[in-house]
């Protein structure tokens, strides 16, 4: 559920003027107002709606408003549905005390004091939004640290055969070629060995490829601008796509140690989605300071997104997008998605700090 949509609002009340009354009063909030008649009429509507919030008189014939909240609390569905009693007659402290045992959470007597009214009903709509939107983004993340483990688990696999068939198989070749050097002729002996030479070389150059992508030293040594040309020369070098970094301003300095590691991480993933999915020629990005924030963005020229993913609406994402958000959040940011006509546009926001040699400093 977002913030804006709205919640329903059950009515329960055997005499309809006073249902209008209070349908009157409570329009300005924008719920949706449901009336039900009756304490059975009540049930009924519950039954087949989602209810936010019950709003129920005392005295009603049949089925009075205390026995109407006990059935409905003893239903697992609205154990936490918020229950307001209003009434026309002096309830004692001993009623209201039964009413609260009945699963009540609020009491109104009358006259209805329509300020009050809207008051106490929009606090627990809003509370209602909350709960929901906090069961969803626990699911998310449920769903999320899954797909996360899953993925972790693919990289293992992919890092343990790149290196049985990368590295593991150059290393067994120049085993091979340095054994059989006692069993060769001497004149062939230097050859033998600038063979077995070569294998070395290009196993420790895959060693040194495979650890700049897990942590690029120039991160460190280089600062951010220097690890983010490095990364970018070797997407085009490995995957033919175009790249382009533009700084605004052209004098970039360094940043905080923790906010370059995560914006090389956000570009890091928003290439690799890229490569994956978008089937781009291009993709710029580009990195620059606007009202005391800094701005970061990825845009390629690919096939786009669908809306469910632009909106970042949970199921639909990845890890790679749901760990993009999550490093964003981190740091007070926002990371937004959007189709580009052609191509993808991810943009990030974070409030920008400025690192000198010793101290961060904040941008004002």
């Amino acid at each position: 559920m977002s913030e804006h949509e709205k919640v329903n609002i059950l009515m329960v009340d055997d005499q309809p003027a006073k249902l209008l009354t209070y349908e009157v009063m409570l329009a300005e909030l924008g719920e949706n107002l449901i009336k039900a008649h009756s304490a059975r009429e009540a049930l009924e509507q519950l039954l087949k709606t989602e209810v936010a919030i019950v709003l129920m008189d005392v005295s009603m014939p049949e089925i009075d408003g205390f026995e109407l909240a006990e059935t409905i609390r003893q239903h697992p569905r609205f154990q936490k549905t918020a229950i307001i009693f209003i009434s026309g007659v002096h309830l004692t402290d001993l009623d209201r005390l039964k009413a609260y045992q009945r699963g009540a959470v609020d009491y109104i007597s009358v006259p209805v004091i329509p300020e009050l009214l809207r008051a106490k009903v929009s606090i627990f709509a809003e509370l209602y939004r909350k709960t929901l939107q906090m069961e969803t983004l626990v699911r998310e993340l449920h769903r999320l640290s899954s797909r996360l483990m899953t993925a972790q688990d693919e990289e293992r696999r992919r890092f343990a055969r790149d290196l049985h068939d990368g590295i593991g198989q150059e290393l067994a070749a120049a085993k091979i070629m340095l054994d059989g050097l006692l069993n060769h002729p001497l004149v062939k002996r230097e050859e033998a060995i600038a063979e077995a030479s070569g294998i070395v070389e290009r196993a420790i150059q895959q060693v040194r490829s495979m650890s700049h992508l897990l942590h690029p030293p120039l991160l460190d040594e280089g600062g951010l601008l220097s690890a983010l040309r490095w990364f970018l020369e070797g997407v085009t070098d490995r995957s033919g796509i175009e790249t382009s970094l533009d700084l605004q301003p052209v004098s970039f300095p360094r940043l905080a140690p923790q906010l370059e590691r995560t914006i090389f991480r956000i570009v890091q993933e928003a290439l690799t989605n890229v490569f994956r999915h978008s089937q781009a020629h291009k993709v710029a990005v580009a990195l620059s300071h606007r009202e005391s924030n800094l701005l970061l963005t990825v845009q390629d020229d690919g096939v786009g997104i669908s809306e469910q993913i632009a909106q970042l609406r949970p199921g639909s994402i990845g890890v790679g997008i749901g760990g993009m958000r999550e490093r964003t959040r981190e740091l007070g940011g926002e990371l937004r998605i959007a189709n580009a006509n052609p191509g993808t546009v991810v943009e990030v926001m974070i409030p920008a700090m400025i690192a000198s040699s010793r101290e961060a400093l904040v941008i004002a």
